[in-house]
């Protein structure tokens, strides 16, 4: 493990500026939904409580769930505050603890993962942060990713609200995905077969030529409708964008269907978004529509980890991802996922590209 470097006094972060009623406005001039602050100062030893700790964050996760933080209303996390700075899952090394660690094992130097923020530094409870653990293969980055919420995510959707079984015609959306690109291979794994649903003709061909999913279809595709009422009718539909695609697969329910709703990102950005034309079908068909959260499932997390590291190392389980570099460029990464212009998962570069365990 590299020595950590000499704590600066002040940090830069970026913070809630106003609730966006649409889009978010990434620019960081003062008008845009966040705004930059420097010269923060830096929590001292002396600062910290018992069971705190600084980390200095190395790499920010990139999540459509953030855009809904951001809004005032009831859900399963409080809101970002204005003024705050903004949350974010991270990976990063513990830079300063406190007199009193309690019982946690920790210690500076450790990388760590956990909620925190888009900042330089982050002050996190020591109950809430996972030491991690990497090899030649598993990347520190991995733990946002197929390691980390995204892979549990896929999983417990997958087989707690969809029980997948092996023969199943299992519908992914948003397949390219950090959350789809995992759920396809899980399902794929378990001998399903998998109908990946993405946008534009390179996700497409990374979806078939590398994770090796026969059955791709692009939303973007002028034949697209046709196309997807080819495919039959599906046993689990895994939904991660919600709005159009989700009335299109009510419609082609088998008997006793179920829909993991996972995420519905068509419609964060929409003020009225519509509502759905075809869940009569439901009735009709047996099925069942469930949304979840993964936090639910955290004391079952360990059980996921073990199947899908096992997957990586084995060479199952491909993990794809987009970066950006520069706290400034978070919230541009946001903006951007929500254009689709990531493959697999996004992720922000915090800390210096030279920062290795």
């Amino acid at each position: 493990m590299s020595p950590m470097p000499a704590l600066p006094r002040t940090y830069s972060c970026l913070t809630l500026r106003e609730r966006p009623r649409a889009s978010i406005d990434p620019k960081l001039d003062g008008t845009g939904t966040f705004s930059f602050e420097k010269d923060v100062p830096l929590w001292t030893v002396d600062q910290l409580k018992a069971g705190e700790a600084v980390v200095k964050v190395e790499w920010c996760s990139v999540d459509p769930a953030q855009r809904g933080w951001l809004n005032p209303t009831r859900s399963y996390v409080p809101p970002v505050q204005i003024g705050a700075a903004m949350r974010a899952g991270a990976v990063g090394r513990i830079a300063v603890l406190p007199k009193d660690t309690g019982k946690s094992t920790l210690q500076v130097g450790d990388w760590v993962m956990g909620t925190m923020s888009w900042g330089e530094y982050a002050k996190v409870p020591l109950k809430e942060l996972q030491k991690i653990e990497t090899d030649d293969v598993v990347k520190p980055t991995y733990y946002l990713g197929g390691l980390g919420m995204p892979g549990q995510t896929a999983y417990w959707g997958l087989h707690d609200v969809g029980k997948i079984k092996k023969g199943e015609t299992v519908v992914i959306s948003g397949a390219a995905g950090a959350v789809g690109s995992i759920a396809c291979q899980l399902a794929k794994i378990e001998g399903c077969r998998v109908v990946a649903i993405a946008g534009g003709a390179d996700k497409c061909r990374w979806l078939q030529e590398e994770l090796g999913i026969k059955e791709v279809l692009d939303y973007k595709d002028a034949d697209f409708k046709k196309k997807f009422r080819e495919i039959g009718y599906l046993d689990v539909y895994f939904d991660n964008v919600g709005g159009e695609i989700l009335d299109m697969c009510l419609t082609r329910l088998n008997k006793n269907a179920r829909i993991a709703l996972c995420g519905a990102i068509s419609a964060y950005n929409d003020p009225s978004p519509k509502g759905l034309q075809s869940y009569l079908n439901l009735i009709s068909q047996r099925a069942k529509i469930e949304g979840f959260i993964v936090f639910d499932y955290a004391d079952r997390y360990h059980i996921a980890a073990k199947e899908m590291g096992d997957h990586v190392r084995s060479g199952q389980l491909k993990l794809r991802e987009t970066h950006a570099y520069g706290l400034d460029k978070c919230a541009d990464a946001l903006v951007g996922m929500f254009s689709g212009k990531n493959t697999g998962k996004m992720l922000v570069k915090i800390g210096s590209n030279g920062s290795k365990l």
